[in-house]
């Protein structure tokens, strides 16, 4: 049995401080083979650069998946081209830097991760979620049964459609992107477990990551303010799912919600 761990999306310094503390733990003391997290917030609240790739790869981070401020930081174009474990969605035009899926070998095989992004009420608007999703399952199959899927969106019916239209080809599904830890989990009649969003890592006392206060501001007065990332006790969110290796149906997934410091 491949026991996956996933991270919701992480948020600035105190959601990379969490999950760098939080992962060896869950490597050696969990029984977790294997760690993908979404790092599109991890810089400051927005992108991700290479060394703090290469913090949370180092940490035991298996793959890296991203959203839709995937370049936020300017380095991130030319870093993600060198980095195949740090992937942008798969349907971005061919051209585009980087990689929206990879495939590792592991002590228990070979596991494929790929990362998608929705288009309802997402900018910029991307190539047809669906569509790259099922050409890209089925070359990864090739390769192995065991897929899992990040699909980063805002709406909760296109999640949980991509989960329904991949059910039976992938392991899993998860959707990342609101910060808000649903509570749908379950395996899909087909074996493909699956979350709607499966949270974030970052301050609990907060707006989606964010100080409180300048976000209330906007909303009353509709002026311009910048958005610091919260202090304070943070939270890791995601989920633990459980694949049999030998045909890539997931046999349970858990929600992982947990106060780190």
């Amino acid at each position: 049995m491949i026991r996956l761990l996933f991270l919701g999306d992480i948020v600035g310094e105190p959601g990379r401080k969490a999950v760098t503390q939080a992962v060896p733990v869950f490597l050696k003391e969990r029984g977790v083979d294997f760690v993908v997290v979404n790092g599109e917030n991890a810089a400051g609240g927005r992108g991700i650069t290479g060394k703090i790739a290469i913090d949370l790869l180092r940490s035991g981070v298996a793959v890296i998946t991203t959203g839709d401020h995937v370049w936020d930081q300017k380095e991130t174009a030319g870093y993600i081209s060198t980095e195949p474990r740090l992937l942008r969605p798969i349907n971005y035009p061919e051209h585009a830097p980087g990689q929206g899926s990879v495939v590792l070998d592991t002590s228990k095989g070979k596991i494929a991760v790929m990362n998608v992004q929705c288009r309802t009420f997402m900018q910029p608007a991307l190539d047809n979620p669906f569509q790259a999703a099922a050409a890209e399952v089925e070359r990864l199959r090739q390769d192995t049964p065991v897929i899992f899927v990040d699909v980063h969106g805002e709406t909760t019916s296109e999640k949980i459609a991509m989960g329904r239209f991949l059910d039976g080809r992938v392991s899993a599904v998860v959707g990342t992107h609101t910060h808000v830890q649903t509570a749908d989990e379950q395996v899909l009649p087909g074996g493909t477990a699956f979350l709607c969003d499966a949270g974030m890592c970052g301050p609990s006392d907060s707006i989606l990551g964010r100080e409180p206060g300048p976000i209330i501001q906007r909303f009353t007065d509709c002026m311009p303010v910048s958005f610091p990332v919260a202090r304070g006790p943070v939270y890791i969110c995601g989920a633990m799912i459980e694949i049999d290796p030998a045909n890539g149906r997931a046999e349970s997934i858990q929600r992982i919600r947990e106060l780190v410091h």
